[in-house]
């Protein structure tokens, strides 16, 4: 009986190892790496909610893992190149640390294209992904794209009420649509990853930069600022776009039903609520820059034409810039701004 009983106990723990086995080959764990830190609303606000929501149609089959702050290597710069050779299976990027890679994508980069509405954005890019952006993501899938609530004036002690107020001021932005956007208002383009934008503001590397509020806590730019300016009614000269993306190989080797499930967690509803997220990221941190003192100025509607006016040229230089490479740049321009209007945008 006891030999019965030995057997039946190494019997039931190879099943329950057999059984184990079986269910570690059903999960798919991944590797998101990003540029901000664990603590930036980029994470707690959006990546960490759509992770969640991803493992959550899976049905638990899927673990997303998040290092963020270049924790697994290399610069912010170098993300997209990690995710097309599957260093990391998923990055989440900005697209303008890769300066031209993603020109059609850069359409919505510009000043008066985009005005003041992330979501608009958002589903603009969406409708327009298939026929007009896609091929420029090569190597890796794209989750969503995104932008967040523009670019707006931050300075270390310079008020800023017209174009000419930048002119010989040092500005950091982390785009080339961003530089022209500095150039054409005569100020010096610098560009930085982000994260070391303090530092640059502290030693009157910069005099400022074309930033949006969401960034104010995370990165302490109160401490570094007086001034935070924005155009009239919200208007931003500019935006960022940011992708979330997955090395090509993975996702081609995932079954239908797990790329349901990230296809489901990155929907439309999913690009309006990031929007909104931004938004009130956003709001978020131009509260924390006046409540330490710092002023927050919102140009009248006659000196954001006055910008309006003085940016405009930077839209033909793009469209001049892409037209070379093949890309009918005034078309893209068109459609986008069609389709921000369309999906409640101001412009």
């Amino acid at each position: 009986m006891k030999r019965n009983w030995i057997g039946q106990a190494v019997l039931g723990l190879a099943l329950a190892g057999l059984a184990a086995t079986g269910a570690a080959a059903q999960e798919f764990t991944f590797k998101l790496h990003h540029f901000l830190g664990q603590q930036a609303p980029a994470q707690t606000d959006m990546l960490e909610p759509w992770a969640r929501q991803v493992e959550q149609n899976s049905g638990g089959r899927v673990k997303i893992e998040i290092f963020p702050n270049m924790t697994l290597g290399g610069r912010p710069p170098e993300l997209i190149q990690q995710a097309r050779d599957g260093v990391v299976d998923l990055v989440w990027t900005l697209n303008g640390y890769t300066p031209g890679l993603f020109p059609r994508t850069e359409v919505f980069e510009l000043p008066f294209v985009f005005v003041n509405d992330p979501k608009a954005a958002n589903l603009a890019m969406r409708e327009m992904f298939e026929s007009d952006l896609k091929e420029e993501y090569k190597g890796v899938e794209v989750m969503f794209l995104h932008a967040h609530a523009g670019q707006a004036i931050q300075t270390r002690d310079k008020l800023v009420r017209q174009p000419s107020d930048l002119k010989g001021l040092k500005m950091r932005i982390p785009t080339r649509t961003g530089a022209w956007v500095i150039e054409a208002l005569g100020a010096a383009p610098a560009a930085m990853p982000v994260p070391e934008l303090p530092q640059a503001l502290q030693k009157g590397v910069v005099d400022g930069a074309f930033i949006p509020w969401e960034i104010i806590p995370a990165l302490k730019i109160q401490d570094q600022t007086k001034y935070q300016i924005e155009g009239h009614d919200q208007t931003r000269f500019g935006t960022s776009i940011f992708q979330v993306s997955m090395n090509k190989a993975r996702w081609d080797a995932l079954p239908p039903e797990i790329q349901k499930a990230f296809r489901d967690a990155s929907d439309e509803a999913w690009l309006a609520k990031a929007g909104d997220t931004w938004r009130a990221i956003d709001e978020r941190g131009i509260k924390v820059a006046v409540a330490a003192g710092n002023e927050h100025i919102t140009l009248t509607p006659e000196e954001t034409n006055a910008f309006q006016a003085a940016l405009e040229p930077v839209v033909y230089r793009w469209i001049g810039e892409v037209k070379g490479q093949g890309i009918d740049g005034e078309a893209l321009v068109k459609k986008a701004r069609e389709l921000i209007a369309k999906h409640g945008g101001s412009n």
